[in-house]
Parts: C-alpha cells; structure tokens; sequence
C-alpha cells in the first residue's frame, strides 16, 4: 500500500534524491530527448535531467521564478520509501490549471493504481491541466482520461480537457545547464572512452530516433484528430 503527500515546498535531501533517481533512471520515457541507454550520450543527458530536476526542487524553496509542487506515494510499511512521484506547475494567472513536468512510478510498484492515483490527485487539485507524453505512454494516459492536444516534436502535448492550459506557466530553460563545467567534463570523459567517431555516431543516432519519434507523434495525432 502507498500513501500520497504534497510538498510545496522543497523536499528533504533524501527525498529529493530519491526523485532525481528515478527520474533520470526512466530518461528515455520522460525526457522529450528520448534517448536509449545504448546510446553513448546517454550519461551526459542522464545527468543533465537529473540537474534539471535538483532545479525545480530547489525552486520549491522560492530560489527561483517557478512555481513548482511535487506529489509524492510514500510505501506505508517503509514511509522513507518513495514508490513513485509527479512534479508539476500551476499555471500564473489560472487558479485551476498547471502543467504536469514528469510523472513515474517505480518498476517493482507500477500496474497497482499507484500513477492513477497520482494523476487523480493532481487533477483534484488542477482539474485542468495538460503534459508532454511519449507516444509510446499516451495509452496509458488516454485510459485515465486525457485527451491529444497536438504534437510538440517528438512527443505528444496532451490534457484533460480539449483546448490548451490558459494563464503562464515558467519552464526551466536548459541551455544553461548544457553548458555547464561538469557537462563539459562528462562529455570530455565519453569523448576519450569512446573516441570521436562513436560520439559522433551517437548524435547522428540520436537525432535519427527523434525524427522517427516526431513523425510517430503526428501519425498518432493524425489519426486521433480523423
């Protein structure tokens, strides 16, 4: 059994890194990069999604322009124990509305309600809201309700109602984080255990994925829409 809580504001060092773990554990899911684990970039952008979730953490605490909450299933027979999360932004200006970040589940809990109850309690919170989901995750969405809103490359933008969220919602902007000394340094390492050949083959392997993934996102959407 799991217990859900909110946090709104920045979670304990232990949960939070229980979040980025999982969180980068399922990057090829939830980042729009979609990137597999074969992939010899793979590390670099694991830590870069990870990075980016320490950041909107650290926002909760008012460090930053987002507002940001976290919806957390805590395991009742180990509360330390977090067995799935969703972070998400309430829209500025739209009390009932916010954009769903990520959501996942741990994979020895999933199949048991746990995500369901999640979303359920984020929409009780947010009745309209919308998110960025892989093809790959939109059944699984459409079967809790949601709707396809449209493509946004190689994802799909979906909701729970049929038009898009309104007011402002403040995504973390991640260029910055490409560039700073630790990517820089990780991607160093992988250039010299790899060469540059290889790591020249993972970009070109990587943009093939999400050109197919794109086109994937609008077939899919094509075929919603009639």
């Amino acid at each position: 059994m799991f217990k859900l809580s909110l946090h709104l504001r920045s979670p304990s060092d232990a949960l939070a890194s229980q979040v980025q773990r999982l969180a980068m554990d399922n990057l090829t899911t939830l980042s729009s990069v979609a990137l597999a684990p074969s992939n010899p970039l793979y590390p670099l952008y694991q830590y870069v999604f990870g990075l980016e979730i320490h950041h909107y953490l650290q926002g909760m605490a008012g460090a930053g322009d987002q507002a940001v909450e976290l919806m957390v299933a805590m395991d009742e027979q180990t509360p330390e124990r977090m067995l799935g999360f969703a972070l998400y932004l309430p829209a500025q200006g739209a009390p009932q509305a916010c954009t769903l970040l990520y959501l996942a589940v741990s994979p020895g809990h999933r199949r048991q309600g746990l995500g369901a109850a999640l979303l359920e309690e984020l929409t009780a919170r947010y009745p309209h809201a919308e998110a960025a989901c892989a093809v790959a995750s939109f059944d699984w969405f459409a079967a809790q309700g949601w709707h396809a809103l449209g493509a946004s490359g190689p994802q799909l933008m979906i909701g729970t109602r049929h038009d898009r969220v309104p007011g402002t919602v403040q995504r973390l902007d991640l260029a910055p984080l490409f560039a700073t000394v630790e990517v820089r340094q990780i991607h160093a390492y992988l250039l010299k255990q790899h060469g540059r050949k290889a790591m020249v083959q993972a970009e070109k392997q990587r943009d093939y994925r999400l050109d197919q993934l794109t086109w994937q996102a609008s077939q899919l959407l094509r075929l919603r829409q009639g």
